[in-house]
C-alpha cells in the first residue's frame, strides 16, 4: 500500500525521535566536556542522495546547517560503488565539514535488506586536535592541527587502527579525542537501529518517498513564508573587533517573490590570523538568522534551507580560501546573524532583536606545572561562556545565553573536574544590558585561577570588546567586554597568554543591545531590575530618568 501524506507526517514525527536519540547517545557517551556538558554537536538523518531529512533539536546551527552540505561531499568523495554496510566515514576538513579542524564529522550509511537507503551523520567539537591548540594565532591551517581528509573510519565494521594511531600521536588528550571518535560512530549506530524499527512498523523498504515528502513540503512552506516579506534590496553593515584590525561585515538582501539572496560583497578581506570563516559556516549562520525570523515553524532540512541563497566573494573573511587559518571561525561566524538581521529589520520592522554578544566567549586553557620537573600532569580545559542577547521588540534580552550558537553553559563543577583550575566567580554582570524600552540581556563576570603548582596559558578568542552590541530603534548599546587580571591589568582579547600561579584571569562578558527608547520603559520593570541588581541606581537615573 502506498503511504498517504498523513502516513508520511506520522513517520516524520517519528524521525525526530530517532535523531534525538541519536544525539542523546552522543552526549551520554562523549568524553569531551564541550559535547557532554555544552551540547556542541549535531546529529541528523540524510537520504541516499545526501539530502538532510531531519536534524536533532540538540545541537548548534553551525554544525547542523554546515553538515547539511558536508554529507554531499562524502557521497561524492567516497563514491557509491565504495559504500558498504558497516562502513563509517570521517573528516574534519574545514571546507568540507563545519569550518574548523576541531569539529569531527562522522557519516554512516544505512542499509535495509542489503540496499543502501540513506546516511546518519553527526558532528562534535573535540577538546584538542594538535597543532597550536584551539586559538587564533596560526597563520595557516597547517599549523592548527591534524586534518583528516574524507576517508573511512571503519570498513565493513572494522575500525582502521592506522587512523587511530595517527590521531593518538598528534593530539594532547588522546584518550578523550579517540573516545569521542567512537562516540560519534556509536551515536550513528543507535540512530540506525531506531530507524530500522520505525521502518518495520510502517512497512516501508526505503526512505525515498518519505524524503521527497519532507523536503518538498518544507521547501513549499519556506517559499510561502518568504513571499510574505516585502520585495526589495536591503543592506546593512557592522564593524567588529577582528584580531589585529577591525573587520567590516557587509550584507545586501535581495528579496523577490518567494526567493531571498544574501550577498556579503564589501566585507573585509581575509586575516592572516585564525578568525577567517569558510563560506560553508557563513552560509550556515546566515540561513539560520533568516530562517529564525522568516520561517521559524518550518522544519529544518534541505528543503527549508535551499530557498535561502547565501554568497560571499571568495577571499573575503567570510569566504576564506585554503590554506587560511580558520581555528576560531565561530567568533565572526556567530556575528553573521546580527548583520543579516540588521538588513532584514529594514524589510520587517518590529520583528528581529537588537544585536547581542553573539560570539561565544570560549576559552581554551592549557594548564602546565609551575615546576617542569614535578610529577604533575598537563591538562587541557575548554570552557564555553555566553554574554547577553539583544532585546526583542516586546521582551528584554536573555542574560548569559548562547545565541545564535544554542550551546549550554558548562557547569563550574564539570569544568574544574577536568583540569587544575579554580573558578572563583561566575555571576551576572550588573548594568551590562543596553538600555531601552526593553533592556538587553546581561553578560557575566568570570574569574579563573590556576591551582597550586600550576600556571596556565589561555587562548583568548573574544569579540565585542572594541565594538559592543548596538541597540535597535533608539535602544542603547550593551556593555563592551573586558579581558584583564583581577587587579585590573588589561590583557588582549585574542591570542595565547600566560596566567601565573597566584594570578586570576577576569572575563567581563558583553551585554546585549536595548530595543526602543529607554524613556518608554515601564517603571515597574525599572524597579524590578534595581531589586534584582541588573542595573545600578545611577543607570536608572541616567538611562531611564528614574530617581526612585
Amino acid at each position: 500500500m502506498t503511504p498517504t501524506d498523513i502516513d508520511y507526517q506520522i513517520m516524520w514525527n517519528r524521525l525526530i525521535a530517532v535523531v534525538e536519540e541519536q544525539a542523546t547517545t552522543l552526549i551520554r557517551t562523549a568524553f569531551s566536556t564541550s559535547v557532554r556538558e555544552a551540547g556542541d554537536l549535531s546529529a541528523g538523518l540524510f537520504d541516499r542522495q545526501g539530502r538532510m531529512m531531519a536534524q536533532a533539536v540538540t545541537g548548534t546551527p553551525g554544525h547542523v546547517n554546515a553538515m547539511a552540505e558536508s554529507v554531499t561531499h562524502f557521497v561524492r568523495e567516497i563514491g557509491s560503488q565504495n559504500i558498504f554496510d558497516g562502513d563509517v566515514f570521517i573528516t574534519n576538513d574545514p571546507w568540507l565539514g563545519t569550518g574548523h579542524l576541531h569539529d569531527i564529522t562522522v557519516v554512516s550509511p544505512a542499509f535495509r535488506g542489503g540496499q543502501h537507503i540513506g546516511f546518519f551523520a553527526c558532528t562534535a567539537h573535540v577538546v584538542d586536535i594538535g597543532g597550536r591548540g584551539f586559538g587564533p594565532d596560526a597563520n595557516e591551517v597547517y599549523e592548527e592541527g591534524l586534518l583528516i581528509p574524507i576517508m573511512k573510519f571503519a570498513n565493513r565494521g572494522e575500525v582502521g587502527q592506522d587512523l587511530i594511531r595517527l590521531v593518538r600521536a598528534n593530539v594532547r588528550e588522546p584518550d578523550q579525542v579517540v573516545g569521542d571518535l567512537y562516540s560519534l560512530a556509536a551515536c550513528n549506530a543507535v540512530g540506525d537501529r531506531r530507524l530500522q524499527t520505525m521502518m518495520g512498523e510502517f512497512g516501508i523498504a526505503d526512505l525515498d518517498g518519505l524524503s521527497d515528502f519532507v523536503i518538498e513540503t518544507s521547501r513549499k512552506a519556506t517559499h510561502a513564508a518568504i513571499s510574505e516579506v516585502p520585495d526589495g534590496s536591503f543592506s546593512h553593515q557592522m564593524q567588529v573587533d577582528g584580531y589585529d584590525a577591525p573587520v567590516l561585515m557587509v550584507v545586501q538582501l535581495d528579496i523577490a517573490g518567494d526567493r531571498i539572496k544574501a550577498d556579503f560583497a564589501g566585507t573585509s578581506g581575509m586575516s592572516r590570523f585564525g578568525v577567517n570563516v569558510p563560506e560553508v559556516y557563513t552560509r550556515a549562520y546566515a540561513c539560520y538568522g533568516l530562517k529564525c525570523a522568516i520561517a521559524p515553524d518550518v522544519p529544518n532540512n534541505t528543503g527549508s534551507l535551499e530557498p535561502f541563497e547565501i554568497t560571499a566573494p571568495e577571499g573575503c573573511i567570510l569566504a576564506a580560501r585554503r590554506p587560511a587559518p580558520v581555528s576560531v571561525r565561530h567568533v565572526l561566524g556567530h556575528l553573521v546573524p546580527d548583520v543579516v538581521l540588521g538588513a532584514l529589520h529594514k524589510a520587517l520592522p518590529s520583528t528581529v532583536p537588537a544585536e547581542g554578544a553573539s560570539a561565544l566567549w570560549n576559552i581554551q586553557i592549557s594548564a602546565r606545572p609551575s615546576d617542569p620537573q614535578s610529577d604533575l600532569r598537563n591538562a587541557e580545559v575548554l570552557m564555553f561562556n555566553s554574554g547577553g542577547t539583544g532585546a526583542r521588540p516586546a521582551f528584554d534580552g536573555l542574560s548569559a545565553t548562547a545565541f545564535p550558537s544554542g550551546v549550554s553553559t558548562m557547569s563550574v563543577e564539570a569544568t574544574e573536574h577536568v583540569g587544575p583550575i579554580t573558578v572563583w566567580r561566575k555571576d551576572l554582570r550588573e548594568g551590562s544590558g543596553g538600555a531601552g524600552t526593553f533592556r538587553g540581556g546581561l553578560g557575566q563576570i568570570i574569574e579563573i585561577e590556576p591551582r597550586e603548582g600550576y600556571n596556565f596559558y589561555f587562548n583568548a578568542m573574544f569579540d565585542r570588546v572594541e565594538n559592543p552590541a548596538r541597540g535597535r530603534d533608539g535602544g542603547g548599546s550593551g556593555a563592551a567586554g573586558r579581558v584583564e587580571l583581577s587587579d585590573g591589568t588589561k590583557l588582549r582579547s585574542k591570542g595565547r597568554q600566560l596566567i601565573e600561579n597566584g594570578q586570576r584571569l577576569r572575563l567581563s562578558l558583553p551585554g546585549g543591545g536595548g530595543y526602543g527608547a529607554p524613556q518608554a520603559r515601564d517603571t515597574t520593570l525599572i524597579k524590578k531590575d534595581l531589586r534584582a541588581g541588573k542595573i545600578t541606581p545611577a543607570q536608572a537615573e541616567e538611562d531611564y530618568g528614574y530617581k526612585g
